[in-house]
């Protein structure tokens, strides 16, 4: 079986998970408070510590993943643990307040404590999906070969177009000006390459350039002008003209998949500016929370 982070050791950390979880709530179910369920009774609190050590231990994984030199169990292990330990803790919280809530701290805690979570199960699903289909999106290419070869075709485009028309060596170089590619998050996420367009208007040229069109009338859009100077131009001009089509049609795949790799690489990080954040959060109302429990309880 192939080892993964969700079935690290045989499920160890799912089945202890389980078991915690099913001691919590037996132990709830045959707990008999004065009263409602709440976080005040013996079984609250235990409930209670068994949790905040549990977020502890949780938010020491940062720390974890960056000791290289430790004999503390390997980052597999407690990321497998750190998942389904912390899936467990939303049942433990639950029984620990007894289902009672309020405008408080201690439900603000809860609630960042179950935005972290949710925001770790996406980032869960992220490292499971996204590197497989980085992978088949790179096709036995790294991202550095992919950009080197986008701007040897860049150049020999803009070289190939001189010999073309100035005009279309002008349209060749606005689609590489406006091609954009990583940079900050949003453009990450929303990498394109902008050289569609003139890839084809020039396309449409090579197909209709024996087809006579002009036009004398203001305002002409780049594919009629482009249309022109291939029904005009002569037949060295048309062949550089198509062998400009298929060059600038392979840069477009390559930045297609470059653009879907940065935005793959963005999809498996960005969380991690909600998910740590937000942990910060949670360890600053948790503690809060067992401070206003001790000082007004």
């Amino acid at each position: 079986m192939h080892q993964t982070i969700l079935n690290h050791a045989g499920y160890r950390y799912f089945w202890f998970a389980i078991l915690l979880s099913i001691a919590s709530l037996v132990a709830y179910i045959w707990h008999d408070p004065v009263g409602a369920p709440n976080g005040g009774s013996w079984l609250g609190y235990t409930l209670g510590t068994i949790g905040a050590l549990l977020i502890i231990w949780l938010l020491l994984f940062g720390i974890r993943k960056r000791s290289y030199k430790t004999n503390m169990g390997s980052v597999r292990g407690w990321l497998s643990g750190h998942i389904y330990l912390g899936t467990a803790l939303i049942l433990i919280s639950l029984l620990h307040c007894g289902f009672q809530f309020g405008w408080n701290i201690h439900t603000t805690a809860f609630v960042l404590m179950l935005l972290v979570i949710f925001s770790g199960f996406f980032g869960v699903f992220a490292y499971l999906r996204y590197p497989h289909l980085m992978t088949q999106n790179q096709q036995d290419s790294t991202r550095a070969q992919m950009l080197q070869e986008i701007a040897e075709i860049d150049q020999a485009a803009l070289q190939l177009a001189d010999t073309v028309d100035k005009s279309i060596h002008d349209t060749v170089l606005q689609s590489i000006q406006r091609t954009r590619l990583g940079g900050g998050v949003w453009n990450q996420l929303t990498s394109r390459d902008a050289s569609d367009e003139a890839i084809a208007s020039l396309r449409r040229s090579a197909n209709d350039s024996r087809k006579k069109k002009s036009s004398t009338e203001g305002g002409q859009t780049m594919v009629m002008m482009v249309d022109y100077l291939a029904s005009s131009a002569t037949d060295k001009s048309n062949e550089n003209l198509r062998r400009l089509i298929d060059i600038l049609t392979r840069k477009r795949t390559l930045a297609s998949r470059v653009a879907r790799d940065i935005q793959l690489q963005a999809l498996m990080e960005i969380w991690l500016y909600v998910h740590v954040p937000l942990s910060l959060g949670l360890l600053a109302a948790l503690t809060a929370h067992v401070i206003s429990v001790f000082f007004y309880w």
